[in-house]
């Protein structure tokens, strides 16, 4: 990437210098150094291209992003605020006979609107990313409210409101897809998370168990499902294709996580039993977590992936470090436990260090 900007602003005038971060501009400015000591141009291309560019000021996209997210952190402070203010509360008490209807008709009208004001500002300006995100969040939330009070409109006392977040996951992907939101698309599949926790736990009579899985166990094929859903299917769905790679990240997350608590929990559901069992009898599950750690690294790797491989290196650390805890913390003396634990961090830190020294090495060939 860093060679196609330079071939290219050296084939053209200068107007205006490019702008880039501290690291990038190290990372060009040992590129150019490099393509000149080599021959491969002469000192005036490298003088053009050094000064084609320059490190940016003040990270004012940064600022906008966490702008953003203060700002829908402060709504929803400031609602949960009204409910510490005495006058508020009174205010409240006098609309607590207001119908449902009423509520549920606000709210979608409400949601409409975010929407509405969203798309619209996303098509003038296309540019102002996080304040047209933060328009489809504010109607995300105003949508949430809506399908609550719908369920409470609907209601017959079966207590199945899991179809309530069936129809949030209906509702959240086509809007995704309408509107072209990505922050929507996120919703969508933490729903569709809730909505099989919540769903699977209605059809086990709100036990912990279904089909023989607990929750752990069930999320691990839910992750593993939706995983395998974002790369062969997806793809090949024109309208959830720009999804795709939020979708991976979300399955591998689903999977992994519950592949690691997998490994500490066992497909146990009642914690007085799993209490009176020792880890070792449930370490084939920590084999699962770690062979699957691996394989993602490995696939990482040898396919340029580089979400599966940083997640296949992160969790692999995690389970040996979950087991190291859970063999030795009880069975050794905590000043020796810490010493490996140290000695562990120190071996991590010297493999990093030879692959780090290996690359500078080749990089001065």
């Amino acid at each position: 990437m860093y060679a196609f900007c330079c071939i290219n602003l050296a084939k053209c005038v200068i107007v205006q210098k490019l702008d880039i971060s501290k690291q990038e501009k190290e990372t060009l400015d040992e590129a150019i150094n490099y393509w000149q000591q080599r021959g491969l141009i002469d000192d005036g291309l490298a003088k053009r291209l050094n000064e084609s560019y320059q490190v940016k000021g003040f990270d004012w996209k940064r600022l906008a992003q966490y702008a953003f997210w203060i700002a829908l952190s402060c709504v929803v402070l400031a609602f949960l605020s009204l409910f510490a203010d005495q006058m508020v509360i009174r205010w409240i008490e006098r609309l607590y006979d207001t119908p449902d209807t009423v509520i549920c008709i606000f709210c979608l009208i409400l949601a409409f609107l975010f929407y509405f004001w969203g798309f619209r500002n996303k098509r003038k300006h296309p540019d102002k990313t996080f304040t047209n995100e933060a328009l489809m969040a504010l109607g995300v939330f105003a949508t949430a409210t809506f399908i609550g009070y719908l369920g409470k409109i609907i209601d017959k006392g079966s207590g199945h409101f899991s179809l309530l977040f069936l129809a949030s996951v209906v509702i959240y992907g086509v809007l995704s897809v309408k509107l072209s939101s990505r922050l929507i698309w996120v919703f969508t599949l933490v729903s569709f998370g809730v909505w099989f926790a919540t769903e699977t736990a209605y059809h086990s009579n709100w036990g912990f168990r279904f089909w023989g899985m607990n929750y752990p166990l069930r999320f691990t094929l839910f992750g593993a499902l939706l995983t395998a859903f974002a790369v062969f299917l997806q793809p090949r769905i024109k309208q959830l294709e720009p999804f795709r790679q939020i979708s991976y990240v979300i399955g591998l997350t689903y999977l992994m996580v519950a592949l690691w608590l997998l490994s500490i929990f066992g497909n146990y559901s009642d914690m007085d039993k799993w209490s009176q069992v020792r880890q070792w009898h449930i370490f084939y599950w920590g084999l699962l977590s770690s062979a699957v750690s691996l394989g993602l690294a490995w696939y990482g790797l040898k396919r340029q992936d580089n979400v599966a491989r940083e997640f296949g290196i992160v969790f692999f650390i995690i389970n040996i470090y979950t087991r190291f805890f859970e063999y030795l913390w009880d069975n050794i003396n905590r000043a020796v436990f810490f010493l490996l634990l140290a000695a562990s961090f120190w071996y991590i830190g010297r493999w990093a260090e030879r692959i780090w020294s290996g690359q500078e090495k080749k990089k001065a060939l």
